[in-house]
């Protein structure tokens, strides 16, 4: 007796383990589908963005240019000085203003700031072909976020960070994500998704963070494959 119910319970384990794991796949499948699907998501090499950051009152034009898995660069206007940061392979680089603790002059980026650039190389997010990037995806559960319905997923990358992204149980698009930000935990919630050429883009995204507040962005033009002069990303000469 005492063997059939140990057998019964390890064939319920191996059960709701595959149970489980499917489950995981078909959320995220049903995401990269909102998203625009699979295919069209790999036909773009290249996303530039302009937005808007509010902030503390204060409105900052930005301007990100990134060429999916290789390069990035993002230029932010802050009273009248320019500040960069950009990322080329395995190297990044910046700019800061004398208001903000720089020179004003090119400076490498910490190893922290390598590893934050790093992700938005990836603009379409973690989730995306998360098995050929060596990342590990776990569901969490499904619960309650405001008024509505998320699955929590836990994704652990290849080279082991670990963050927690919410997908609203109707949409399947990304309503928050919750991550360590330069060494302090931050979270974003993405809202207002629009459109690009078949693609969904969050078009509002809300930062907390500890030392500023709440940084809105709001987008204000994407362009999917456009051309790119690859020597903004180089780092400039002082």
């Amino acid at each position: 007796m005492k063997t059939n119910r140990l057998l019964a319970t390890t064939l319920a384990l191996f059960v709701s383990i595959g149970v489980y794991a499917q489950t995981v796949d078909e959320i995220v499948d049903k995401h990269v589908a909102a998203m625009g699907g699979l295919d069209k998501l790999n036909s773009v090499k290249s996303v530039t963005r302009e937005q808007s950051i509010s902030v503390q009152g204060m409105e900052i034009p930005t301007k990100s240019i990134v060429v999916i898995g290789k390069s990035m660069r993002s230029e932010s206007t802050i009273m009248g000085n320019a500040m960069v940061q950009a990322m080329d392979g395995a190297t990044g680089w910046k700019i800061r203003p004398a208001m903000m603790g720089g020179t004003g002059d090119p400076e490498d980026m910490t190893a922290d700031e390598l590893k934050q650039s790093a992700s938005q190389l990836d603009p379409f997010g973690a989730l995306v072909n998360y098995k050929d990037k060596g990342a590990k995806v776990e569901l969490v559960g499904k619960e309650k976020s405001g008024k509505s319905d998320v699955y929590h997923l836990k994704v652990t990358t290849k080279d082991g960070q670990v963050m927690d992204q919410f997908l609203d149980a109707t949409t399947y698009l990304v309503s928050k994500v919750k991550a360590i930000m330069n060494g302090q935990e931050g979270e974003i919630a993405f809202s207002d998704y629009k459109d690009v050429e078949g693609i969904k883009f969050a078009n509002t995204m809300e930062m907390e963070n500890p030392q500023a507040g709440t940084l809105t962005f709001i987008t204000n033009k994407i362009t999917l494959n456009g051309p790119v002069d690859e020597t903004v990303f180089k780092k400039p000469a002082k």
